[in-house]
């Protein structure tokens, strides 16, 4: 079978198991680098910026490696800013979404950046631009502290009342623009990127690679269980939190909306963890759990869901990894963001314990 042929075989099984067409399926392939990279140009947007709002901005810092599309606003008239152009596949609906929440965020008096504008997004070169204030800060301290304080800002979150205007699902990283929502979009995106490297698989690679692909299509999404406002990504500090001198401060809200709140909190329980070897940290678990559960008491379904629900970000970031590996002709070593299971059920298990004390 040529690759062509192959290919065509993966598109069509990507429509099915996706419930897409076959056109779409073959866009959600082909388009993943496309609508995922975006690299602003900064002078052009700096003059944007001044033309917009009437700023004298000097000068546009990239914040982050991975994020080419978030700068560092630095001004003549006034405080720092921070201008997120997102990429163009991203609709401006998701970024006025972005903007709601804050302002909720705002009036409900909750550690988040603030809007540098009544009218923080707008349109430049076919991107959304949302602006918010810089928040100067430090990283957060090392260890259980860290912990300590993630868990009060996400029991924090949670805990917050409803409210229509920030209904929107969320939980998914959305790194890919068309894959924004609850968490099962997570899945969604990471069948994506292994299915769009498919025909770049070894032979000897095939078997790993095809049990990697059936977790991700039976992994738990999290449907069903209690539901609140997501911030969706905060354990990646200090790219979604500072210490600030007022404390602790969550940031970067792309990925916030309404879902199953374990999503959160599963995601920060798999990072208490060490690394080499891989094994449960108690004293950072604890200081998690203590923190979080000032706020909320999760229910019996949840703690009984818990592993399964540390999967679905994990798994996602060994698919992108997956994706980005053999895109660059490389080999896959991540396999650590899954593996071993062992340290999934005794990090669940040393959770549930800490609930119970």
């Amino acid at each position: 079978m040529t690759r062509d042929a192959s290919f065509k075989k993966v598109v069509r099984r990507h429509a099915e198991e996706t419930g897409q067409r076959y056109t779409e399926a073959l866009t959600d392939l082909e388009g993943l680098g496309a609508r995922m990279h975006h690299e602003p140009v900064a002078e052009r947007l700096l003059a944007h910026l001044r033309d917009r709002y009437g700023i004298d901005p000097v000068a546009a810092t990239k914040l982050s490696v991975h994020k080419t599309y978030v700068f560092r606003i630095d001004r003549n008239d006034g405080s720092p800013w921070v201008a997120r152009a997102f990429p163009p596949a991203r609709p401006r609906a998701g970024v006025e979404g972005d903007a709601a929440i804050l302002g909720f965020l705002e009036r409900q008096d909750y550690p988040a950046e603030r809007l540098a504008a009544d009218d923080a997004v707008s349109d430049f070169d076919g991107s959304a631009v949302l602006v918010t204030r810089f928040v100067e800060g430090v990283q957060l301290p090392d260890g259980a502290a860290k912990f300590a304080m993630m868990g009060e800002l996400l029991g924090r979150l949670h805990a917050l009342p409803y409210d229509d205007s920030v209904g929107r699902p969320g939980g998914a990283s959305g790194e890919d623009p068309s894959r924004e929502g609850t968490p099962r979009q997570d899945l969604l995106a990471a069948l994506s990127f292994l299915d769009a490297v498919d025909t770049k698989v070894a032979a000897a690679e095939r078997e790993r690679f095809e049990q990697l692909r059936d977790q991700v299509r039976s992994a738990d999404d999290g449907h069903g269980l209690p539901e609140g406002l997501l911030h969706g990504n905060l354990l990646h500090a200090p790219d979604h939190a500072v210490l600030s001198e007022q404390g602790p401060v969550a940031i970067n809200w792309k990925a916030s909306g309404r879902g199953p709140r374990l999503a959160d909190f599963a995601y920060l329980m798999w990072g208490t963890g060490s690394w080499n070897p891989r094994r449960p940290n108690q004293e950072w678990i604890d200081a998690a759990v203590n923190a979080y559960r000032r706020h909320i008491e999760p229910t019996g379904d949840e703690l009984g869901r818990l592993e399964a629900v540390m999967y679905i970000r994990t798994l996602y970031l060994a698919c992108f990894g997956y994706r980005r590996a053999l895109t660059n002709g490389r080999a896959f070593h991540e396999w650590g963001f899954i593996e071993p299971p062992e340290y999934y059920s005794s990090t669940a298990a040393a959770t549930r314990a800490a609930f119970r004390r």
